[in-house]
Order: structure tokens, then sequence, then C-alpha cells
């Protein structure tokens, strides 16, 4: 089982910029029901892709300077990165099917 960790603002370039693989990240808060709905959908990703895409989530209430660097509006927002730079973005809760075309695209 693949640990899904949490991500600050501190450690977001080191974490997903500097990534040696493809990294999805998760915003999300406590508040947030579509991100609860989502959250079991994010962690088979991160089962399933173990070792070829990190997953991660990062709490938009702690962590404000991130979500406003990349214009989080609303949430949940999942993006991907590749080579530290966003290629595909999912706002709102969706299928499991959307996020898994979505990580098809990084590996």
């Amino acid at each position: 089982m693949a640990e899904l960790n949490d991500v600050t603002d501190a450690n977001f370039e080191a974490e997903v910029l500097k990534s040696e693989i493809p990294t999805i990240i998760d915003f999300w808060a406590e508040w947030c029901a579509p991100c609860r709905r989502i959250a079991p959908i994010v962690k088979e990703l991160a089962d399933e892709y173990d070792g070829k895409v990190k997953v991660v989530k990062m709490n938009i209430d702690e962590n404000p300077g991130t979500p406003g660097k990349y214009g989080i509006r609303s949430i949940p927002t999942v993006l991907a990165f590749k080579g530290g730079t966003v290629v595909e973005q999912i706002t709102g809760a969706r299928p499991k099917s959307a996020f898994d075309d979505m990580v098809q695209k990084l590996v």
C-alpha cells in the first residue's frame, strides 16, 4: 500500500515540483463534502500507481500560499505535474475514470 503524504507550502517545491516522477496533488479541506467523496479515489490512485506516480494532498486552509499561486478557486481540485509543470487539472467530484484518464497521460 502506498503512503498518501500531505504536502505543505514549505515542502511543495521539493515534493511536487522537483519530484523525479509525475505527481498528482489533491487540494482539499476538512469541511469540503466533495473532497471527502473523492478521498477514497485519490487513495486508490496512490495504491494502483505506486512507484510510477506520486500522489499527495494539500489542506488549503493550512497552506494558502500554493493554492493561491496556482489559482485554486474551488475544491476539490486535483493537479497533475510532470517535470514541475501542470499538465492537467480536474475540479470537482468526478468518477474514478476521470482520474484514471489523468494518470494514464502521466505514465
